[in-house]
């Protein structure tokens, strides 16, 4: 039952007690055994033991005897298009596999676009996160309006969505990775951008829709569209997005045809900033760690992504060490099958002590990574990220009492280090988006259908046109 308001105007309350309270608060305050109460949106209160005597209004109460509860995830990066192409190339590099995948994106469509975000959206809401971002970038012409297909498909599953217009204009012919069929002219990628801010772009605290400008990468997007995207988006007041600095091959391309690395290069066309943040950097020197902390650009960590691509190990902890902000993305679904963010916590942490040791990254810092360091990459951290009085009511009450977690004593370590925890329930904006593991709006089967129907016309389509 939603937290709507009640005759009268005054809010409808949700309270969750007897639970393991992880707010991920500035202090990273916790309480063994703890209550959040929700009135409306908002979180109203936190604190330790059961919620205040006498409150108004309540209209659910939850037993969270068993759980942890924590603030929902965020993601800080996704191609949500992708879901209809996992599974393939399997044992590619990254350029290997854009090249090899490139093709087949380039003949997506709005409907298979719809099927892929609510795909997407459904295993990662399933899974614990409460503000999603998606950087789409693939543009064919004549396929209809695909952001809008995945706005759409966000506001009816009831997700804060930050969806990023990205955009190609450096095709195969001009030295790019990407067929010159699937790329915008510079123009035509800028109109559209602005479009796109000016149709959706909701820039109220309460906002379940916050749009960001996103070319793609240096090998597949002209200096001018950085540069002119840049000013774009500074003129909006909207964030930019991008990918960098992911692989070595990124890096030589970038000394080839810019004259210097992919940090340095950024910086040049006005692409760090506070209103920045950027996917993988994963081959940074400290000088270009220093650039990112001095600016305040942020980092979308994709650890999963990483691996399966093998372009290594981000330095997170030198970078957290810093202050750079770096929050945890799932990337697309063809690099990272699972599609989930919350197996992005344990990933994280093993991935940087495989690197750096038994103390590179402990539980707590990797759970902050998924929620308050999310929140702030996507410039977020006074609304959402952390469980605070006059905060947004997006929350997850973990199950840690089954099979899985039941006999690790620290609940954040059972979450972060155990088997993925099932959902009992999470609240987006006040409202119950998942139930016992279950979506509770939208059907998991159908979705699932749907989009294994498109996956398969997308297959034929490529098949056919090569």
């Amino acid at each position: 039952m939603a937290a709507s308001p009640a005759p009268g105007g005054a809010p409808t309350r949700v309270v969750i007690e007897n639970c393991a309270v992880a707010t991920v608060d500035a202090h990273d305050t916790e309480y063994a055994s703890g209550h959040v109460v929700v009135a409306g949106n908002r979180i109203e209160s936190v604190g330790p033991g059961a919620a205040p005597e006498g409150l108004t209004n309540v209209v659910r109460r939850v037993d969270g005897t068993g759980h942890l509860l924590t603030p929902g995830l965020v993601n800080t990066h996704h191609h949500f298009y992708q879901w209809l192409t996992r599974g393939l190339a399997q044992d590619a590099n990254l350029f290997d596999w854009l090249v090899a995948l490139y093709p087949t994106w380039s003949r997506i469509d709005e409907d298979m676009v719809y099927a892929a975000a609510r795909g997407s959206l459904a295993m990662m809401v399933r899974g614990g996160v409460t503000t999603a971002m998606d950087h789409h970038y693939v543009f064919p012409r004549g396929a209809g309006d695909l952001l809008g297909a995945e706005i759409r498909a966000a506001r009816e599953m009831g997700v804060r969505f930050s969806p990023t217009r990205g955009s190609m204009d450096r095709g195969k012919s001009a030295g790019g990775l990407p067929p010159d069929f699937a790329v915008e002219t510079t123009e035509a990628a800028l109109l559209a951008t602005e479009e796109a801010i000016d149709t959706h772009h909701d820039a109220g605290f309460d906002s379940m829709l916050r749009v960001g400008v996103a070319p793609c990468s240096p090998f597949s997007v002209s200096t001018e569209l950085l540069r002119e995207a840049a000013a774009l988006a500074r003129r909006k007041g909207v964030r930019l997005h991008t990918h960098g600095s992911e692989t070595v091959e990124e890096e030589q391309f970038c000394k080839e045809l810019f004259g210097m690395g992919p940090t340095d290069y950024f910086e040049s066309t006005g692409w760090l900033g506070e209103d920045v943040w950027m996917a993988h950097c994963v081959h940074m020197n400290d000088t270009d760690i220093e650039a990112f902390a001095r600016t305040g650009t942020g980092v979308a960590h994709c650890p999963s992504s990483n691996a399966r691509l093998a372009a290594g190990t981000a330095r997170v902890p030198d970078m957290l060490k810093a202050g750079v902000p770096v929050g945890l993305g799932v990337d697309g679904t063809a690099s990272n099958e699972s599609g989930e963010l919350h197996t992005e916590l344990r990933n994280a942490l093993l991935v940087h002590r495989l690197a750096g040791g038994e103390g590179a990254l402990n539980v707590r810092q990797a759970l902050r990574l998924g929620t308050h360091g999310g929140a702030r990459v996507l410039g977020r951290a006074d609304e959402t990220g952390s469980l605070e009085p006059g905060k947004l009511a997006d929350l997850v009450l973990w199950k840690l009492d089954g099979l899985g977690h039941s006999t690790i004593a620290d609940p954040v370590a059972a979450l972060v280090l155990g088997a993925a925890a099932p959902v009992t329930l999470s609240l987006i904006n006040g409202k119950p988006v998942v139930e016992d593991s279950r979506l509770v709006t939208a059907d998991e089967d159908t979705i699932a259908r749907d989009a294994r129907r498109e996956a398969r016309r997308l297959a034929r389509i490529a098949r056919r046109l090569g």
